[in-house]
């Protein structure tokens, strides 16, 4: 992944001056104010609170280069037409249609060729609209900036509005409510400043934002309150801002640049591998047919169509017809039944074959909301009155604050205690909260309490105690039990009280002193309702949970053991910077939950889980999940994601549930199975076929089978297998990831196919004995017309039946769901086997060079598919029984 300069890098200072700190931004790399003071930071700028001169505002400008996401080179589309030709799927396409065109099958040829197009255009397409996506982060881009500068170094600054484009590291700018942040910057001054990072994080609530002396290294860096970062935009409150990175070196546009190309997905590489074993076949057996016709037969090229036709006979010509449909109809039932959105029809492969999948906790797990959990004495014993006066806080303050809505915290309190008892008292007072002092202040007149009014005070655990009447032991054990409650992952908030004297001068942040401390009132995330259920679901598909947040370690592993999900050991994204690629992927292996992730470590965990073996599924809604979102097989976002990630993303849910994953896991399941089904059937009959008729070919004197015989054995084959994209499975086959193994399905069709081959070699044996008792000249004795056309009906119809017969047998899913009707994968073999007995009969039969069977075939057919019924049975017991089904 492409590095990305870091305004804020915890951990080292950096002793550079002006000089090698911007040629450090010239060459892109990243400059380090870990540990500074905003003083610090301006000299490490050679700027000042009073912002930039012109004219070194203009040398910089011309040295870094305009503020502008990086352009995004498009495509021509004579390019991406091209590109798509070179995908060996498209290639097994196009040599099927060429090989028809060679044998005159035109109809063929023309469906196969348009195919094709239709292919390359859909391909060109979506890389198309994948583009115009990301052009649409310049959405999310301010166009002008107020900024600070001046002529001259002894000037007085001047606020100019200036085109953001003309930002430089040094400026320093003003932030007022609407602005959009121009670029990352470091917060000088700001007054009741919040900021809405959802485009970034996800995080629906806006942030509180505010300058620090030297910043916390815990958290990562959207949790830093002295940083604002591009993309991100001003709710509340006004500031005074350094910029720190500009241009390509924001953390804005990290996310548009890296991963740069999206990692082919589980689809692409199990079709390429097919397909690539596809065209060696295709390339092998014209050569090897024509070689030993010529060294054993002398036939010369008139056993090329032959040659081609079983080339033909080798490839599933309906490949790319059984996959759309597949495909399309699951994608369909989605949409209609669960409202999922697949935007990428391989996609839906891809969900059948996940087997990781990873998520944010915020609006997955949990909803974006606190909720009460208990309240508690400053013994840590269970009480009401702690929680009361929380309310009588949390009311008053908005009330009287003039406030236009509660926070999430106070909104989650006043739910629980309810209204009537809060407004059981006057308020008299209040003094909102401030990101600074991190406590809120309500004063209210107690009935019966006359000439005394009662402050309320709650907020931060650190800043409330601080301002008890405590001694130092109740300090520190008070401070202990906090951090007890903070650990297993709850949100605490102290509420304390302070008898004043009443009075009609103004209360003011100096009568936060002297405090009784009352208890703590403790918060949890609010459990998503469909999480739990969703969980077992996964856990029951085979499918394991990663969670990776930004959040603390506590936090995420109690909404984990909430819901049932054991989180382990949790580990903090920073620990696994030093670690190699390999090591990560041992580790994200072991890892269940994942905390303090920035974007670049979503990615790379996700890359080191594929790495590793795993198709990994990926649900994120903001810009900072973009990489993440490119680097797994599929990205899921929901409707109200930011469009850059929805437009980015392979599959969109109506709603943020995980229900809803769980039913498109199951749905892209259902189409990988009977893709799997489809590709396992048809591959080793046709080898068996074309083994078989390999050999007979080389023993009899004429061709075993005519070239317009196999084009419509395969004709009648393929569409009775186009069931397979319509066929109902029994749940126990979709219980575990699917996923097209090449080395898996060559194993299966090898063995399949050599005991087809073997069954249409004990049919030849038949059809010599059973044409010579009916006194047909066929075998090295001699040929005749009528025993050639008698032969050729005879194998045709064999071939017909046994196909029948694997479709019914070979199947994944062979037991019916309950209550479920008959599949239709039975209806197409029964009509598949009435074909094959009765078209040599009709008056087709002719046309072809096929012409009636003696009597005596029939049951001796019969025997030979009743002994190939039973190996085939044995044989599948064997392969299921050794785990190498899928």
């Amino acid at each position: 992944m492409t590095s990305v300069p870091e305004a804020v890098t915890a951990g080292s200072t950096d002793p550079a001056g002006p000089g090698e700190q911007e040629a450090r931004q010239e060459a892109g790399g990243p400059p380090s104010w870990s540990g500074l003071t905003s003083l610090q930071v301006l000299r490490q700028l050679d700027s000042g609170p009073r912002g930039l001169v012109e004219a070194e505002a203009g040398e910089r400008l011309a040295r870094f280069g305009e503020n502008t996401v990086p352009p995004w080179r498009t495509v021509s589309w004579p390019r991406r037409l091209g590109g798509s030709l070179r995908d060996p799927f498209t290639a097994v396409l196009l040599c099927l249609g060429l090989v028809s065109a060679a044998v005159s099958a035109w109809g063929t040829a023309g469906v196969i060729l348009s195919l094709v197009v239709v292919s390359c255009v859909l391909r060109a397409g979506g890389e198309r609209r994948a583009d115009r996506s990301v052009a649409e982060l310049r959405k999310l881009v301010a166009t002008t900036a107020t900024v600070l500068r001046r002529t001259a170094e002894d000037g007085a600054p001047r606020s100019r509005e200036l085109p953001v484009t003309e930002l430089v590291p040094g400026d320093v700018i003003r932030l007022a409510p609407g602005d959009l942040v121009p670029a990352d910057v470091r917060l000088l001054r700001a007054s009741g400043l919040t900021v809405h990072q959802a485009p970034l994080t996800g995080e629906s609530a806006p942030v509180a934002k505010h300058p620090v002396d030297v910043p916390e290294p815990e958290g990562g860096p959207f949790d830093q309150p002295q940083l604002c970062f591009q993309g991100s935009s001003v709710a509340s409150g006004s500031g005074t801002a350094v910029v720190v990175r500009t241009g390509a070196h924001t953390r804005f546009a990290a996310t548009r640049t890296g991963p740069g190309r999206r990692a082919a997905s589980a689809f692409d590489q199990s079709v390429h591998g097919i397909s690539w074993v596809l065209i060696r076949f295709m390339l092998l057996t014209p050569p090897l047919v024509l070689m030993a016709n010529a060294a054993l037969r002398g036939r010369g090229f008139e056993t090329l169509p032959f040659a081609v036709a079983v080339a033909v006979g080798l490839t599933p010509e309906m490949l790319p017809v059984i996959v759309t449909t597949t495909l399309a109809r699951g994608a369909s039932l989605l949409a209609r039944d669960h409202r999922v959105i697949v935007k990428r029809l391989p996609a839906l492969h891809d969900l059948g074959a996940v087997d990781v999948l990873c998520l944010d906790k915020t609006g997955t797990l949990t909803q974006d909301r606190p909720v009460l959990h208990r309240a508690l004495d400053a013994w840590g014993r269970p009480d009401t009155e702690v929680l009361r006066w929380a309310g009588v806080n949390a009311w008053w303050t908005l009330q009287l604050a003039d406030l236009p809505a509660p926070d999430a915290l106070d909104e989650a309190i006043l739910d629980a205690v309810g209204e009537d008892a809060p407004s059981a008292y006057e308020g008299v007072a209040a003094l909102p909260f401030d990101p600074v002092r991190r406590l809120s202040t309500a004063v209210v007149r107690r009935p019966g309490r006359l000439g005394l009014h009662t402050m309320v005070v709650k907020g931060a655990v650190e800043a409330v105690i601080e301002r008890c009447a405590l001694t130092e032991d109740e300090r520190a054990r008070l401070l202990a039990l906090a951090a007890r409650e903070a650990h297993g992952g709850l949100r605490l908030l102290a509420v304390a009280t302070a008898e004043r004297p009443a009075r009609s001068r103004a209360f003011t942040t100096a009568d936060e002193r002297g405090l009784t401390l009352l208890g703590f009132v403790a918060l949890r995330d609010a459990l998503a309702p469909t999480a739990a259920d969703a969980l077992e679901v996964f856990a029951d598909r085979g499918v394991a949970v990663k969670i990776l947040t930004g959040d603390h370690p506590g936090t995420a592993a109690r909404a984990c053991r909430d819901l049932g999900l054991d989180p382990g050991a949790v580990l903090c994204a920073d620990t696994i910077e030093g670690v190699t690629d390999d090591e990560l992927a041992d580790l994200a292996r072991r890892t269940t939950v994942f905390a303090r992730c920035a974007p670049e470590h979503k990615a790379r965990i996700i890359s080191a889980l594929r790495a590793g073996g795993h198709t990994t599924g990926f649900l994120g809604d903001g810009v900072n999940d973009l990489p993440a979102l490119r680097a797994a097989d599929v990205g899921i976002c929901p409707r109200d994601a930011v469009d850059v990630a929805r437009e980015s993303a392979d599959v969109v849910l109506a709603e943020k549930d995980l229900t809803a994953i769980a039913h498109a896991i199951t749905s892209g399941r259902h189409s990988s199975v009977n893709i799997a089904t489809y590709l396992r059937i048809t591959l080793s009959s046709n080898l068996g076929n074309v083994i078989a008729m390999l050999a007979t070919g080389l023993m009899l004197p004429f061709l075993p089978m005519l070239p317009s015989q196999i084009l419509v054995q395969n004709l009648c084959f393929d569409a009775a297998q186009l069931a397979f994209a319509f066929d109902r499975l029994h749940p126990s086959a979709l219980r575990r990831p699917t996923v097209l193994q090449p080395r898996r399905i060559l194993r299966f069709i090898t063995g399949f196919g050599l005991l087809g081959a073997a069954a249409d070699l004990a049919t030849f044996g038949v059809l010599a004995f059973a044409l010579h008792d009916a006194g047909g000249p066929v075998g090295a004795g001699g040929t005749g017309e009528a025993g050639e056309a008698a032969f050729h009906a005879g194998w045709f119809t064999e071939n017909l039946l046994t196909q029948a017969l694997v479709m019914l047998l070979l199947r994944t899913g062979r037991r019916p769901a309950p209550g479920a009707p008959v599949s239709p994968v039975r209806r197409a073999a029964a009509g598949l086997a009435v074909i094959g007995i009765l078209l040599p009969l009709s008056p087709l039969g002719p046309l072809l060079g096929m012409t009636a069977l003696p009597p005596l075939y029939y049951p001796l057919l019969g025997a030979v598919l009743a002994l190939y019924t039973v190996a085939l049975r044995i044989n599948r017991s064997r392969y299921e029984k050794a785990g190498t089904g899928r």
